[in-house]
């Protein structure tokens, strides 16, 4: 019987969570990432304590965090969630259930936006964010437009 665990991550999680985040750079439709960042930047990059993962059989197979979205004081409210499933994973509710958990543990942190950039393209991430009680608020074209320029150029 396969067991799942929501926890804070740990230091010992770490390569696990890379790992998965490789898979997620790897799809060209997670993040604008290209390479794995060292764990000591990755660790830099999210909040302390507001990072967890879903285990399963002592295996870490999904992790969700917040990552500032600014370094000015007004914006200190205001988390930019990412939340990545192994390939072998997905489709079995975990993101839900680490999302419960974050959600949950950001409010008692002092958090009130949380906000997420997802490609159009990633449907299944839109959708998850929707079910969780996120909205669409814009759509980024600038980047698609300054591209095109380039091209033409």
């Amino acid at each position: 019987m396969d067991t799942l665990i929501i926890r804070k991550m740990e230091k010992k999680d770490l390569q696990e969570v890379l790992k998965i985040y490789k898979e997620g750079i790897e799809t060209g439709m997670a993040t604008f990432e290209t390479i794995v960042p060292s764990e000591q930047v990755w660790d830099e990059r999210h909040h302390a304590t507001l990072r967890f993962v879903a285990e399963e059989n002592n295996r870490v197979v999904g992790w969700i965090g917040i990552s500032p979205v600014s370094t000015r004081s007004v914006y200190s409210g205001v988390g930019e969630v990412s939340v990545y499933i192994s390939s072998e994973s997905k489709g079995k509710g975990i993101a839900s259930k680490l999302f419960k958990v974050l959600i949950e543990e950001s409010e008692k942190e002092g958090f009130w936006t949380l906000q997420s950039s997802i490609f159009a393209i990633n449907s299944s991430s839109i959708q998850l964010h929707k079910k969780m009680g996120f909205r669409i608020v814009g759509t980024r074209e600038i980047e698609l437009l300054v591209q095109e320029k380039k091209l033409l150029n």
